[in-house]
């Protein structure tokens, strides 16, 4: 079933959207007016609770927007992305990053072919390995246990993974992680100068098994084991994910340890599959398991829930609302944990990669705005960095505040402060300080009138800055699965409504197309394809 293909500026729901946006909303007036604000405005959902009340709507813009959700059909679109239908049209793909974490059979089909048989083998095959390696079972050429494991790929081979790994660190299983993905040399050359080649494993994902970096990392990698040991010791530790299996085998890797990848998988959803191997290997494979389940969970309270009870759709919805009627251009992403530390930058892969389209789904010209910048940095420590712009900046900036109410660690007094400024903020944000209440605050501590009026303008907060208050009871794998599928299906409810494809990676290919014309003329004696004058240059003074 294709995904229909009308701009959303026909819609009647975007229209009213857009006179409503003419509105000023008080955050203050609003809660004031409607004791059931926060009742309206949340939603809980076993150990998640959404608390959107915060945000610079009213019931006539939420009302709206569910209708904008049901004028795009979204149901019909949800429906088509579970099944398999071929909605990454223009590379004639199904996106079934869902199917990987099925735990019972399902309607997912390829070609008419159900995948959740193919899936299984593949996930026991990973949950096999991960188990062998921690329990010492499966060891290196030198006969001893794997004390590292290095995962080497880029994009979605590399950051999802890692965020991952970062945010379970508490559940690691004793080997340590390590991820190579830039092709700058000094980092592939920092990681590898503190590893002992006897007792490090070597993950290669790769699904061509010809990307420049990770192929040019690996290499490198390879030559440096092999400083240590002979090529027939290649298959004993080093592992590969990927579908190009001769070129594997000619890198020295045994065929028994290749791991598939699906077409039907986008490399930044890819972690759930075995590109998600490290994850295996460094948490264990029940917590992987548990990882897999907790997306499962979001998946069907995706699946199942009503859009205004929906988590997903309606994250989805206020992005919307403030991207294409409020002028926002950019979300915040604050997790009150240091162990989501890679969130942000996952996030932005996901979500900028996947909407930051400028073409609709017909092949025409958008004259809307489509993907938001995401960023983000853990609290506290963002609080002291750009909460500045935030609070007292000119810039509308939305934020997702993400906190749990339990340590892992269980140091209460630490955690308690944590989360006494997850709360603060968001109302600070809300509630701002006025005029009066700085001047009282100032003469109370005995200033001069004189001295009160020239401070008074630098003190004042406007506030009415919106929040999102997503509270979790523990960081878990299991909360953690449900907290990405959560945003991976947001960004898709937004691709939905904005007519776009969202699977597709288009604008990633030209950067890399060019450099192969770059790198030829770096490394001859002369230049010799055309260039603008300011490459040229540029080349002319770096070969110099």
């Amino acid at each position: 079933m294709p995904l229909q293909t009308q701009s959303p500026v026909h819609y009647k729901s975007w229209k009213e959207l857009s006179s409503l946006s003419d509105k000023k909303y008080d955050l203050g007036k609003l809660f004031a007016s409607n004791s059931k604000r926060f009742d309206n405005f949340s939603i809980h959902n076993e150990d998640f609770l959404v608390d959107f009340s915060k945000n610079l709507i009213d019931q006539d813009v939420f009302k709206q927007l569910l209708n904008l959700a049901e004028e795009a059909g979204l149901k019909n679109a949800i429906k088509a992305y579970f099944e398999g239908d071929k909605i990454n049209e223009t590379e004639g793909r199904a996106v079934l990053h869902t199917a990987l974490r099925s735990s019972k059979n399902n309607s997912a089909k390829v070609d008419d072919k159900d995948v959740f048989e193919d899936v299984q083998a593949v996930l026991n095959k990973i949950k096999t390995f991960a188990d062998q390696v921690n329990s010492g079972n499966r060891r290196s050429y030198a006969g001893k246990k794997f004390t590292d494991v290095v995962n080497i790929g880029i994009g979605g081979s590399d950051l999802g993974p890692q965020m991952i790994v970062d945010a379970l660190a508490y559940y690691q299983k004793g080997i340590k992680p390590h991820f190579i993905s830039n092709v700058d040399g000094d980092h592939v050359l920092e990681t590898l100068k503190n590893l002992n080649p006897e007792t490090t494993l070597f993950l290669i994902v790769s699904k061509s098994f010809t990307t420049q970096e990770t192929l040019t990392n690996a290499n490198t990698v390879r030559d440096w084991f092999l400083e240590s040991a002979t090529k027939a010791d290649v298959k004993h530790n080093f592992v590969a994910v990927s579908t190009n299996i001769s070129a594997v085998e000619d890198f020295g890797i045994d065929k028994d340890n290749i791991f598939p990848m699906y077409d039907w998988v986008g490399g930044r959803f890819s972690l759930w599959s075995a590109a998600g191997l490290s994850i295996a290997v460094s948490v264990g494979s029940k917590n992987f398991q548990d990882l897999l389940d907790g997306a499962e969970e979001m998946d069907m309270h995706f699946k199942t829930s009503d859009f205004k009870e929906n988590m997903p759709v309606v994250l989805a919805l206020l992005g919307i609302w403030y991207n294409n009627f409020m002028n926002a251009e950019s979300e915040a992403i604050i997790p009150y944990t240091q162990y989501l530390q890679k969130l942000a930058p996952y996030l932005q892969q996901a979500s900028m990669e996947s909407n930051g389209k400028s073409v609709d789904r017909a092949g025409v010209k958008v004259n809307y705005q489509t993907g938001t910048i995401v960023w983000g940095e853990p609290g506290t420590n963002s609080q002291h960095a750009f909460f500045q712009l935030i609070h007292q900046g000119t810039k509308l900036i939305p934020s997702d505040f993400i906190g749990f109410k339990k340590s892992l660690h269980g140091n209460s007094n630490h955690h308690d402060i944590l989360m006494a400024n997850y709360f603060a903020q968001t109302e600070a944000l809300m509630k701002g300080k006025s005029q009066d209440e700085v001047h009282s605050e100032l003469k109370s501590q005995g200033l001069e009138v004189e001295e009160i009026q020239k401070l008074l303008p630098f003190k004042v907060f406007e506030g009415n800055k919106p929040t999102t208050s997503i509270l979790i009871d523990e960081l878990t794998p299991k909360s953690l699965g449900k907290l990405v599928a959560m945003y991976e299906h947001k960004i898709f409810v937004q691709g939905v409504i904005w007519n776009i494809f969202s699977y597709d990676q288009w604008g990633v290919e030209l950067g890399k197309q060019l450099a192969k014309n770059t790198l030829k003329d770096i490394q001859s004696s002369q230049i010799k394809n055309p260039h603008d004058s300011s490459t040229t240059e540029l080349l002319n003074y770096y070969k110099s």
